[in-house]
């Protein structure tokens, strides 16, 4: 996992094209993965603003920083990524995310933003999910494994998330790497760039008791307690003998849809 988001943050921050000097905004910072990525880039001359809707993990960055002795070069903002008003017109060089758009309802908004705070000739670079590419899955599968003789069960648990995450509705399955083109385009962005990385690949084999207890994302319960909310006792025994041996064999298919795009005001 940590492979996988260093080659994230490392791409983000290519194409963000961060030099010494720079003031650059990660905005989602998250536990600041980006951010602290991009220190030794700014250099001792530049500045990054960690800005994140949640105050603890903004503390926890504050904390970080304070152990890694940077905490003259980090800013902290709370505040969402549709509303940076605290920030004054184009007041900094880069603005970074990683997987914050997916969360937030009035992506519009927070692309304008963006563009806002930037200063001419800024550049913007974002990486972001396209679950719409893997929603929805046959009727057949279920999170990728054939589940045909247990089909019912299976949709009785997937009606769970449908519930949770409408998806003509729900941030994280209203858009696609399209929407966001056409969006940046809107909010003012010139020379606005893709790349969209599409992987279909088997799944690995993997532990029943990772698996059921693991969520598709933070805004949705585990396999393991949507069964529970789905199926009597006697169904979540029948669906388990059906799907466990899948899991632990590896016996189903990932798909994935990744997009950066990195733009200049």
């Amino acid at each position: 996992m940590l492979t996988a988001l260093y080659r994230i943050r490392d791409q983000v921050l290519a194409h963000a094209q961060v030099t010494a000097g720079d003031v650059m905004l990660d905005v989602g910072a998250g536990d600041g993965l980006i951010a602290f990525g991009a220190l030794p880039l700014v250099g001792e001359q530049g500045k990054v603003i960690l800005s994140d809707i949640s105050l603890d993990l903004l503390e926890h960055d504050r904390s970080l920083a304070q152990q890694l002795g940077v905490q003259d070069r980090c800013e902290f903002l709370q505040a969402p990524a549709d509303d940076l008003s605290a920030l004054a017109d184009a007041s900094v060089d880069v603005v970074t995310t990683r997987s914050v758009l997916i969360f937030v309802s009035a992506k519009q908004q927070a692309l304008r933003e963006f563009h806002r705070v930037l200063k001419p000739g800024g550049r913007l670079s974002t990486f972001e999910p396209i679950n719409r590419f893997t929603y929805p899955e046959p009727a057949h599968l279920f999170d990728g494994y054939d589940v045909t003789p247990a089909q019912p069960l299976a949709d009785k648990v997937r009606r769970v998330f449908e519930r949770l995450q409408p998806p003509d509705t729900d941030p994280m399955l209203d858009f696609d790497e399209r929407d966001l083109l056409r969006w940046m385009e809107q909010a003012g962005f010139a020379e606005v760039r893709l790349e969209l990385q599409v992987e279909i690949t088997p799944l690995a084999p993997a532990t029943w008791e990772v698996w059921i207890n693991q969520s598709g994302n933070p805004k949705i319960p585990t396999q393991q307690e949507a069964m529970r909310q789905a199926l009597t006792s006697n169904e979540v025994e029948e669906f388990t003998a059906h799907l466990r041996p899948l899991v632990e064999q590896g016996k189903g298919i990932r798909r994935s849809a990744l997009a950066y795009l990195w733009a200049t005001r």
